[in-house]
């Protein structure tokens, strides 16, 4: 039986902010590597970038993906509000948006419905950039924000302080971007060290968690392994493990979605920074009722040997 594709256009409004807000990271990475010309990058620099690409990017992975979306634990009120103030400091959308979205690209996943797959874009070489191309970007002009949110959101809806949080998305993003002026301020005692600080702390780490997060909806859906049985295409990418803190296990991910750890093997888990602190915060007592997956479950959903490794050919289609 299918699932019935409800389509919602992207509005105008929600266009043109994308067309002015996804543009602008870049530019503020250009701005950023030509004053350091001539120059390697300082210790403020890195401290700004680092410092805050770490709790806006597990806003996202801890907070938008793996509680709200897949109530992989709980925790309480006030962490839940602050876990999703981090994650629109990203400047990924507001939380129950992006919630939305992502339920609906597990309820279609590479299929006729799913807001990102870089699948069914047409044959050959050229379908398969143009597929990559809407996976990585191209939906944020044409898909993004269109999932319908009383149908796959409704348990975010009914909470009041989410509704706050997610109602004053672009306060937060302003935030993310004024904490590091006033902190490079405060560091440097100038206007100087204060742009530096915000096009480090902001613009830079604003883009690179952006393309990393996409990586996840192009390159995770295209090329790397699998060893699970799943109906889709997802892909585990070792390489991208640490940077996207554990959602490039995303193979895994998509075999058990609730499943609080996307690394499943012992080497995984190292490389799923996300899951390696639910694991701290639920000795603490800072989250509760974590969710895992038994060694049988995934045993019982493994590939036959030698499926595992799955190259894609020029169509898109496994090899």
């Amino acid at each position: 039986m299918q699932r019935k594709v409800v389509v919602v256009e992207m509005s105008r409004a929600h266009r043109v902010v994308n067309l002015i807000g996804v543009p602008m990271p870049l530019v503020g990475l250009v701005a950023a590597i030509a004053l350091l010309w001539n120059r390697m990058v300082g210790p403020l620099e890195l401290a700004m970038l680092v410092g805050l690409y770490i709790p806006t990017a597990l806003g996202v992975t801890l907070g938008y993906h793996r509680m709200f979306t897949h109530r992989a634990f709980e925790s309480s009120r006030p962490f839940r509000a602050g876990v999703a103030i981090m994650g629109s400091m990203a400047v990924q959308g507001s939380v129950i948006t992006w919630v939305a979205d992502h339920r609906k690209h597990h309820a279609y996943t590479d299929v006729d419905g799913d807001p990102h797959s870089p699948h069914g874009h047409g044959p050959g070489i050229a379908g398969a950039i143009k597929g990559l191309w809407h996976a990585h970007v191209g939906w944020l002009f044409q898909t993004v924000g269109t999932a319908e949110r009383e149908r796959f959101a409704p348990d975010l809806i009914k909470d009041g302080m989410l509704r706050v949080v997610d109602k004053l998305f672009f306060l937060w993003v302003v935030a993310g971007f004024v904490f590091p002026f006033v902190l490079g301020w405060i560091i440097g005692g100038g206007l100087g060290t204060a742009l530096t600080a915000v096009l480090w702390g902001g613009f830079v780490r604003v883009f690179l968690l952006h393309h990393i997060t996409w990586s996840i909806n192009s390159v995770c859906h295209f090329f790397g392994r699998r060893r699970f049985d799943v109906q889709d295409e997802s892909r585990n990418v070792f390489w991208l493990a640490p940077l996207s803190m554990g959602e490039a296990w995303h193979h895994n991910h998509h075999a058990f979605p609730t499943s609080a750890f996307h690394g499943l093997r012992f080497w995984e888990r190292l490389a799923d920074p996300t899951g390696l602190l639910i694991a701290l915060l639920e000795k603490l007592g800072v989250i509760w009722n974590v969710i895992r997956v038994s060694p049988a479950k995934q045993a019982a959903r493994l590939l036959p040997t030698g499926a595992a490794a799955s190259p894609r050919s020029a169509d898109g289609a496994a090899a």
